[in-house]
């Protein structure tokens, strides 16, 4: 295959590439922004607990 069919057919390809609307990309943002600081606050609760935990046993 030479290089002008293969920038022939990258085109038709991405011709049928359908791109997210600017409302969409805003609502992903925005679902990730919560699902990332809901983890982090999870996680900072455990490692409290855990180095309380320890520093009770530990003395």
């Amino acid at each position: 295959m030479n290089l002008g069919t293969h920038i022939k057919n990258a085109r038709l390809e991405l011709s049928k590439v359908i791109f997210p609307t600017k409302g969409q990309v805003k609502q992903a943002y925005i679902s990730v922004i919560i699902v990332v600081t809901v983890i982090a606050a999870f996680l900072a609760l455990v490692d409290l607990l855990m180095s309380s935990i320890m520093s009770a046993i530990l003395g």
